[in-house]
């Protein structure tokens, strides 16, 4: 970390520069399996995900059916994953998360690594986005870096999120599903990572 200039997670210079020198201890390299178990059971829409790094699921979710949008703010993640995917590249684009708006309405939002990305000031902003792009009865899915303790609260990013607010911030909005222990969570994440699934109301 100490061969990094920039340090403010806020801007897109940040996370070009750590794609740039490849340094990306949260990307897993592969389609998470409950993500993909999710998928299996789910029919398929038109999907958003926000802050997507290299998109594994991009290509993933395009070849189950779904019509994807994958989008990220930083230039050199959005090149990367357009490396990455190869025939699927079309399917990334650099975008505002807070500005975007999808081509069609949403059944799905993926969440993986974006919500613990960006400091904890922006995470009313998050989800209330996420609120005003899903209709009724669509959904929010992925992975949250939660901890129960309200006195554990290291230094991101990764930025942990205390159980009990993610709750209170979401609530208004959705309603839980599922709750369950990442099956194959990154080392990055410390053993604190959560696969949820949250229904609009």
């Amino acid at each position: 970390m100490s061969n990094f200039l920039q340090r403010d997670a806020r801007q897109p210079a940040f996370w070009d520069e750590r794609f740039e020198q490849q340094f990306t201890p949260w990307d897993k390299g592969a389609v998470p399996q409950q993500f993909r178990q999710f998928i299996a059971q789910s029919e398929a829409g038109s999907v958003l995900i926000p802050g997507c790094g290299n998109a594994y699921e991009a290509g993933f979710l395009a070849q189950q059916g779904w019509q994807v949008e994958a989008i990220d703010f930083s230039a050199a993640a959005v090149h990367s994953a357009q490396q990455v995917l190869g025939p699927w590249a079309k399917l990334v684009t650099q975008a505002d998360f807070f500005e975007f708006t999808p081509a069609q309405p949403l059944a799905l939002i993926y969440e993986r690594a974006f919500f613990c990305a960006l400091p904890p000031e922006f995470r009313p902003r998050i989800v209330q986005r996420w609120a005003e792009l899903l209709p009724a009865g669509a959904t929010l899915a992925g992975y949250f870096y939660l901890d129960e303790n309200p006195l554990h609260s290291p230094k991101g990013p990764p930025f942990l999120t205390h159980a009990d607010s993610l709750m209170q911030m979401m609530s208004p909005y959705f309603q839980l599903e599922l709750d369950q222990a990442s099956l194959d969570a990154l080392e990055v994440f410390g053993g604190k990572e959560r696969w949820q699934v949250w229904r609009r109301i």
